[in-house]
Order: structure tokens, then sequence, then C-alpha cells
């Protein structure tokens, strides 16, 4: 029988603040956090997030580096408040916080040992944007053997289309695409 978790990734302040165009986003993601919880299915946590300096971060990286550079300016994620979880949805105590480097998931972070040590082989994808650390996670996870669903409207992204064709027509090549309504019914009942 699968062992799963559902992953909430990148709903930081920083992030959500980019793509709050969506004001039932946080609802919906919150009833399926709720629902999770509710069936014992663990709830994992994914921020990105740099040391000061931004170490981690080659200039080469078109997109990292960019942010790199606007933390000069005084923004970026190297600070606590662009990198913690929205409290909208803000986990509770013994949830893990997983920090990642780049885009995936599982990119500079220890996402796959919490993963492997809690025998999970399941995985519930959410988060911003879509196009982003969803689609990234999920072919690598999947290329991990893990087994996939995608909450569509867990998921946002700043391109409409893009999420549709994502979420319509890439993902249901590695995993099952639902609604957070669809997937909360199969859980609590």
């Amino acid at each position: 029988m699968a062992k799963s978790a559902l992953l909430v990734m990148d709903v930081q302040r920083a992030v959500v603040e980019r793509f709050g165009d969506d004001p039932g986003y946080l609802p919906r993601l919150r009833r399926a956090i709720d629902a999770a919880r509710g069936a014992g299915i663990p709830v994992i946590y994914v921020v990105v997030g740099f040391r000061k300096g931004y170490p981690e971060v080659s200039p080469r990286n078109k997109a990292f580096g960019a942010i790199a550079a606007r933390a000069s300016a005084g923004g970026g994620f190297a600070d606590d408040r662009a990198t913690e979880v929205h409290p909208d949805v803000a986990p509770r105590p013994g949830e893990p916080i997983v920090t990642k480097k780049r885009v995936s998931a599982f990119a500079g972070s220890d996402l796959d040992m919490v993963l492997r040590a809690a025998e999970i082989d399941s995985l519930v994808l959410t988060g911003i944007a879509t196009s982003g650390v969803v689609l990234s996670t999920l072919r690598q996870a999947a290329d991990l053997d893990f087994g996939l669903t995608v909450l569509a409207d867990g998921c946002l992204d700043g391109d409409a289309e893009v999420h549709r064709v994502l979420t319509e027509k890439v993902f249901p090549r590695q995993a099952d695409v639902v609604t957070i309504d669809e997937w909360t019914k199969t859980v609590t009942t």
C-alpha cells in the first residue's frame, strides 16, 4: 500500500506576493492541507532559500543569478521573512520544512532523505509556480519512481495558459491530475 505525503512548495511570503492574483488560492490550499492532516497524510513544506551573500548561486544561472543580483538591492531569498511559509498555510510544529537551492524540491535539499526515512513512495504536489517548482519536482520525482498526484488548483502560475497546458497535457503523462475537491473526497472517505 502506498504511503503518501502532501508537498506544499514555494508557498512562502516572497513568492505569494509575486503571484497573488488569485484570492482563492490560499484558502483552497488550506483545505488540502487540512484534509491531509485529517487523513494522517504527512505535510512537507518546501521553500527556496540561500545563505547571506548567495554563495550557492552561480552568475551563470540565469534565474537565480538575477535573484542574487536583486538581493544586493535588499530583496531576495536570504532573509527569514522572504523564506517564511505564508501564514495562511503555515506548518504545524513538527512538520518538516525543506530548504532547496534550485527550482526542483529535490535540488540542493534533503527532501529525498526525508521521504525515504518516512517510507513515503507517493507524492501529492502543490505549489507556486506550476511551470517552476511543480514541473521540475514532478519530473525528478517521476525519475525517482514516486507515485504522483498533482492538485491542479493547488498550483498557481503567472501564465494561465502555461498552467492549463501543463496540468491538462503534460503532467497527466506522469501523474494523476485532480482538483483539491476531488482529492479531499478520496482521502476523507
